[in-house]
């Protein structure tokens, strides 16, 4: 389906299986822009999340982007069943355009197990979403962000409430999906690092450690670690608005000339 509407997330969710471990992306656009990283990273863990028993849901997932996507065409995504096990499943996902591979993912998958609860550190500080001004997103549908001040000069929101506004079923995997969507938005450079410079993500990975739900507000915070040889790599976290850690991400991305 081509549009020059606005979707919502969940047209772009909207996956045709085409065979029982293929599927298609419906949605695309009349444009010459790149494909969002963060889209193509959320599609495919929902075609993994397909080919898996519902009650298993993702834990973890490593992507590599490694073409850049095409709005304007299709996506097609083939789904790798590499294990099924007594409590675990593990899927490789290649997503291609025109014949190319321009994305591939490998996830994992468990059902919830009885253990320890904890978390190392509190969330971090910020004010309540609602207190904060609207921040627009680029490139993205269906989310609302609220930009967290942090006292000092950054390049990008390094810390953001944000939410999905389009409506969401009671699906975890859709909700993890929708976390996934969003987790590839910004980036934190060291300072000095970026000064005059754009990137282009190389490598994504993400833990999902408790179920959360995507259409309520969620703190990312993004703190940089190191540049050099020419990429950039931070880590970041995910709360919800209790303070209760849902979800880590790692992302490495290349520093180039504009």
């Amino acid at each position: 389906m081509t549009t020059t509407e606005e979707p919502t997330l969940t047209d772009l969710l909207d996956l045709e299986r085409i065979d029982r471990d293929l599927f298609r992306a419906t949605t695309v656009f009349d444009g010459d822009y790149a494909l969002y990283g963060g889209q193509v990273a959320a599609q495919a863990l929902l075609a993994a999340g397909r080919t898996v028993d519902p009650e298993r849901l993702p834990h973890s997932l490593h992507g590599y982007f490694l073409r850049g996507g095409d709005v304007s065409r299709a996506t097609v995504f083939e789904v790798f069943r590499d294990r099924d096990g007594g409590s675990s499943s593990a899927r490789r996902v290649v997503a291609r355009q025109n014949g190319e591979v321009i994305f591939s993912m490998a996830a994992s998958f468990a059902r919830a197990s009885e253990g320890p609860d904890v978390a190392q550190e509190p969330a971090p500080e910020a004010p309540d979403p609602d207190d904060l001004p609207a921040h627009e997103f680029p490139r993205t549908f269906s989310f609302d962000a609220r930009a967290v001040p942090l006292g000092f000069d950054v390049e990008l929101p390094q810390r953001f409430w944000t939410r999905c506004t389009a409506p969401l079923p009671a699906d975890p995997l859709l909700h993890a999906a929708a976390l996934t969507y969003v987790s590839d938005m910004y980036a934190a450079i060291p300072s000095g690092a970026s000064a005059g410079r754009a990137w282009s993500s190389l490598d994504h990975a993400l833990w999902f450690h408790r179920p959360g739900r995507s259409d309520e507000w969620l703190l990312v915070d993004l703190e940089p670690r190191t540049a050099a040889g020419g990429r950039n790599w931070y880590v970041g976290t995910v709360h919800d608005r209790s303070g209760v850690l849902l979800a880590s991400l790692a992302q490495e991305h290349l520093l180039k000339r504009p």
